[in-house]
């Protein structure tokens, strides 16, 4: 029996029966809240929002009060283990975030360590918080990023979209990334240990960037090591707390993600969720897969897209509706309420005769 007072978004996970087809978007306590916004205002700047609990709390909790989601996710960001290891994060409005101390050499690696777990109590404080204030109602996702994109974001320094000194090391020093990729699988590993740890219900793994990779570097320099991080959580993970991983852009390798250990693969718009169930042939839950710029349309859009998205999954559990990447800050919070509803109000013909 769940603890959970709403426990569709495990049931669809472990494929177990459901009424409804569960529902919560990524980056769904954000800008595009007004609630967010005063409280950012309040926090000063946004790395003060995150290493603050209460506040981290207060943020993770706002859209439960304005929608009915089937799961919360922590209010952090994915670079906090950088931060953590002392690269000087900061984030420039309007641009991103951006490292004071770029990691550019090999002696700069060898010189890193895996973060203490003290540095990064402020994620596992805030995860008890809002465990405390949701009281079960809900389970609690945590997360981080996968090596491969904490490494794009630590070697070029800031955001960026051609990830020219990254791809140099790749191609002229593979051995010196490899370091650094084997030690950020270490210290993501040891964060989500901890995130379950302080009452993490589920965990993510955000792979922004893998799809940027050829087939044999995505193998080689991003799926190796989130499987390293899944086999290390899974001999910890006694209590059977579910992974999802997602690559944006990863629709090419459904298959070996299916098999990596994982419990949910994240699908971005890029495939139909058909074509994904067909290839990973239930072996795993999928999360997905709306294009979040159909938010900006007619609600009559959006409930059509809800329902063909819907309709492309087809019947039974194992699906976990979701956009195919973040929401964006330019939605507005009545759109998101009009994907809730639909899918709330079209799913559970595909879930007949399936419920307790």
């Amino acid at each position: 029996m769940s603890q959970f007072k709403n426990d569709r978004f495990l049931r669809a996970i472990l494929r177990e029966p459901i009424d409804r087809t569960p529902v919560w978007i990524m980056r769904q306590a954000g800008r595009y809240l007004p609630e967010y916004r005063a409280t950012r205002e309040r926090a000063g700047s946004f790395m003060t929002l995150c290493k603050t609990p209460e506040l981290a709390c207060e943020v993770t909790l706002q859209p439960l009060a304005r929608f009915n989601l089937d799961a919360a996710i922590i209010f952090s960001d994915i670079l906090t283990i950088p931060d953590a290891m002392g690269l000087g994060l900061h984030f420039v409005e309007n641009h991103g975030p951006k490292f004071e101390r770029p990691v550019r050499n090999e002696a700069f690696i060898n010189s890193l360590e895996v973060p203490d777990p003290a540095q990064l109590a402020y994620v596992y404080e805030a995860i008890k918080l809002v465990k405390h204030d949701l009281a079960d109602k809900i389970p609690l996702i945590g997360f981080c990023g996968s090596p491969w994109t904490l490494a794009t974001y630590m070697i070029e320094g800031e955001s960026k979209t051609n990830f020219s000194i990254i791809n140099k090391m790749l191609l002229e020093n593979p051995s010196s990334l490899h370091k650094l990729l084997d030690k950020l699988a270490k210290a993501v590993a040891m964060h989500l240990a901890m995130q379950i740890e302080a009452g993490a219900s589920a965990v993510m793994i955000f792979d922004t960037w893998g799809g940027m990779l050829s087939t044999e570097n995505y193998y080689e320099f991003s799926l190796n090591y989130s499987k390293q991080i899944i086999k290390e959580l899974k001999q910890y993970n006694k209590n059977r707390v579910p992974l999802i991983l997602f690559t944006k852009g990863g629709q090419r390798w459904l298959e070996p993600m299916a098999e990596s250990g994982c419990d949910v693969i994240g699908v971005d718009w890029e495939i139909t969720l058909k074509e994904a169930r067909l290839r990973t042939k239930d072996k795993v839950a999928l999360q997905g897969n709306m294009n979040p710029a159909v938010l900006r349309e007619t609600a009559e859009h959006i409930e059509q897209q809800v329902a063909a998205i819907l309709s492309s999954f087809g019947q039974g559990s194992g699906h976990v509706f979701n956009l195919g990447h973040g929401i964006t800050p330019d939605v507005s919070p009545e759109k998101v309420s009009v994907l809730i509803d639909a899918v709330q109000t079209l799913s559970p013909p595909y879930h007949t005769g399936m419920s307790r």
